[in-house]
């Protein structure tokens, strides 16, 4: 039986095992208002302070009736984009509720996350990542095994994937390991509830996925100084970086494969989401420098497309053309690309039938973009491409032209 066929593939999934969205975090992920129009005007902002006013004169300044008004004061002022005054808001709301409910209460939950989300506007990242950890650390006390925790688990998660990314800290190979233990709890505690088939079970496994990207390229000496090895990483923790990195393989193919295993279940075996994910498992295989599997996977996600009415634009989307890896949403390495016209920097290049870049060219004269193209530059040298592939077989392509705009 070939491992890759849908029963095959049941075997290779890892018992052990446990995302989306992970692209950089906005300060738009945050809804705290509940679409409430109005709710950022003057007036609404004076009944507040006056209400504030009344419950502190009959109660005084520690009332157990005020963390909920200081947080509609302070998304009142977020509305306003009036940032600055808003955290101080919420900052004196969490007090009040810590006071009057415990350090650890549900109840500053809300205004922990107005906080962040004026924070983030605000571009202060670094108390952005001490504000999520104590939310964390809040969440997870009043809250057992379940939807409700798995969602904090994720919600934590991905704050630590836009760390990584934005490089708060030092500690690049912690977040990494962070990212896989908390998707990992995130999915055990789904699985326990909804079984190991359910779609909630997508957002943790495609945050592991991209988690095992970032590990397979991850390199401890570019966090130390001079390159040099730094005993103090010798820890638990890295311990644990570097089991997941001796196993990197064969953990991302595994959650490749579980991710590919639902697409299945739930959309059937010639679905797009299906035929995706199957994709997607042979980038992995590409990915980890395993060919011939990879082309083996893409060969069976060609038989799937060919049941499909619209199997020659599928097979033209998936395989007609070069695509750089990772192909996953938030890892994407390249910028988008644009037309001739609207582009600043101009490359040719070709890709050969391993995915490997070559002869690459500049077309373009715009000087006061040479740092910038020359940047972009090696980073397309050092990207690897799901080759194009013609009947079947993979082929090089020649002098491709691609236009980038990219700011100076």
């Amino acid at each position: 039986m070939s491992p890759f066929t849908p029963e095959g593939i049941l075997r290779h999934l890892l018992l052990a095992l446990v995302l989306t969205s992970g692209q950089a975090l906005s300060a738009e992920e945050f809804d705290l208002t509940g679409g409430i129009p109005g709710f950022g005007d003057r007036s609404t902002e004076k009944s507040l302070l006056d209400e504030i006013s009344r419950i502190e004169s009959r109660d005084g300044a520690y009332s157990a009736d005020l963390p909920e008004q200081m947080l509609s004061l302070g998304l009142a002022l977020q509305q306003q984009d009036r940032h600055g005054e808003a955290i101080e808001v919420f900052k004196r709301g969490v007090h009040l509720a810590r006071i009057n409910h415990g350090l650890y209460c549900a109840e500053q939950v809300p205004l922990l996350e107005g906080e962040i989300k004026s924070s983030i506007a605000l571009g202060e990242y670094a108390r952005v990542d001490e504000l999520q950890g104590y939310m964390y650390r809040v969440q997870l006390r009043g809250l057992e095994g379940g939807d409700d925790r798995a969602a904090a688990l994720i919600k934590q998660a991905n704050w630590q994937f836009n760390a990584y990314q934005l490089n708060l800290g030092s500690q690049g190979a912690d977040r990494l390991v962070n990212m896989w233990d908390l998707y990992r709890l995130a999915w055990t505690d789904i699985e326990a509830v909804h079984g190991d088939t359910s779609p909630l079970l997508l957002p943790p496994l495609y945050g592991l996925f991209r988690t095992q990207y970032l590990i397979s390229e991850y390199r401890v000496e570019n966090e130390l100084p001079g390159g040099s090895f730094n005993t103090t990483m010798m820890n638990a923790k890295a311990n644990r970086f570097y089991s997941y990195r001796s196993e990197n393989y064969e953990l991302g193919k595994g959650v490749a494969l579980a991710i590919y295993k639902i697409q299945f279940n739930e959309h059937g075996q010639d679905s797009e989401q299906a035929i995706d994910a199957l994709t997607a498992v042979g980038d992995w295989a590409l990915w980890g420098g395993k060919f011939d599997e990879a082309m083996e996977i893409y060969q069976l996600a060609l038989t799937e497309l060919a049941e499909r009415p619209d199997a020659q634009e599928q097979e033209q989307r998936l395989f007609g053309e070069p695509v750089p890896l990772p192909d996953l949403k938030g890892l994407r390495t390249l910028p988008p690309t644009v037309s001739a016209e609207e582009g600043n920097i101009l490359l040719e290049f070709g890709v050969d039938s391993r995915g490997e870049v070559v002869d690459l060219e500049r077309l373009d004269s715009n000087e006061d973009l040479d740092s910038a193209a020359q940047r972009l530059m090696r980073t397309l040298r050092n990207t690897h491409f799901r080759p194009r592939l013609e009947a079947g077989i993979p082929v090089g392509t020649d002098k491709l032209v691609r236009a980038y705009d990219i700011k100076p």
